[in-house]
């Protein structure tokens, strides 16, 4: 396979082998610790913007199925593993990792320490980085490096929103606007498995053509970048608060937290794998999420809000959860609808489900 380096902009450079598409890719270096849900995090479109690193060592080796995709393509800039499996074998198989990759013109790397690679970024804070096989100096491949995007200042919701409107489980009981700033397929799927007729509208949608849809509820979804590059929706959100109930999710969360006057920060670090454990104060029981999200809410920005705090994250008391005192809205960081991990919170589609009734 072709010679690749990863580079990063504080100087860092790992050499390893292209198993993707051979192109030049560019972005924010993150890394998930899932052990599995390889295909769900390719097809996350949280990740736009982002070049993604396992932790886990071993990736592809129960290949690429129809059934896990969490939307019609990839949206990750770039992928790095430390092995992946060539001969995959699973009873779902359809194809390999390495030819979806190709397929879905994704620039892929192997074959570097990733423990190294995850120690840095975790001490340092995630960093814009390329993966490239261009035999350049070390100066000019660090110069590049430091050229990449960011995830902050531009509009990345839009990038992945829809753009037409469609509707699914036409015809049962409760009518859900599900606004799309980069819905994972799973938060519709789970929503019309509780009785929802679930419309996807584009994340552009303004509050009195959700409203004209008489909906019983409306749910924003996760999505990639900086919420403060998508407060147009929180301006959204904000007109909707006490018209109908709301349940947010992930960049959703952060937006309904931006609409009711709550600030929010960038993570050193983020929070991204299936593993994060979350406690409801409410009960003080610990539920074990999914999470994907590099930023957060300011938990002193919440005082003097009409906002209680529901759900805290027991790694580093980190918001994960609120509700509004006054009207029918809440949200949570992580992602109840797991796709992958855990499925330990489903139970707040039901809470979100009862405030519609």
């Amino acid at each position: 396979m072709k010679k690749a380096k990863l580079v990063l902009e504080e100087g860092s450079i790992f050499n390893g082998e292209i198993f993707g598409t051979d192109k030049e890719s560019s972005g924010e270096i993150v890394f998930n610790t899932s052990m599995t849900g390889y295909q769900e995090i390719l097809t996350d479109p949280s990740y736009k913007g982002e070049i993604v690193c396992m932790t886990y060592p071993l990736i592809g080796n129960y290949g690429i199925n129809e059934d896990d995709f969490e939307s019609i393509k990839s949206h990750v800039n770039g992928f790095i593993v430390k092995e992946f499996a060539e001969e995959p074998e699973n009873w779902r198989l359809k194809k390999k990792l390495e030819e979806y990759l190709k397929e879905n013109e994704i620039t892929a790397i192997r074959g570097i320490d990733t423990r190294a690679l995850i120690k840095i970024l975790r001490q340092q804070g995630t960093m814009r980085g390329i993966i490239t096989t261009e035999n350049l100096s070390r100066q000019k491949l660090i110069e590049k490096a430091k050229k990449a995007p960011g995830l902050s200042g531009r509009d990345l919701v839009s990038l992945v929103s829809r753009k037409e409107t469609k509707t699914y489980g036409t015809g049962n009981k409760y009518r859900v606007i599900l606004v799309d700033c980069g819905a994972k397929d799973n938060i519709k799927n789970s929503l019309v498995k509780r009785n929802c007729e679930v419309i996807m509208v584009p994340a552009s949608t303004s509050a009195q053509n959700i409203l004209n849809y008489n909906p019983d509820g409306v749910m924003f979804s996760n999505g990639p970048g900086d919420p403060e590059d998508a407060d147009y929706v929180a301006a959204t959100i904000s007109e909707l608060l006490g018209e109908v109930p709301i349940f947010g999710i992930c960049l959703g969360h952060q937006l309904l937290g931006r609409a009711c006057g709550a600030d929010t920060y960038k993570l050193k670090f983020g929070h991204r794998g299936a593993n994060h454990p979350v406690k409801d104060l409410s009960t003080n029981r610990v539920y074990i999420t999914s999470q994907n999200h590099g930023f957060a809410i300011k938990e002193d920005s919440l005082n003097d809000l009409n906002l209680e705090l529901t759900h805290i994250n027991v790694n580093d008391q980190t918001v994960e959860g609120f509700k509004h005192q006054n009207y029918p809205a809440f949200s949570v960081q992580y992602h109840p609808e797991a796709s992958p991990g855990p499925e330990d919170s489903h139970y707040l589609f039901d809470q979100f489900v009862n405030l519609m009734r």
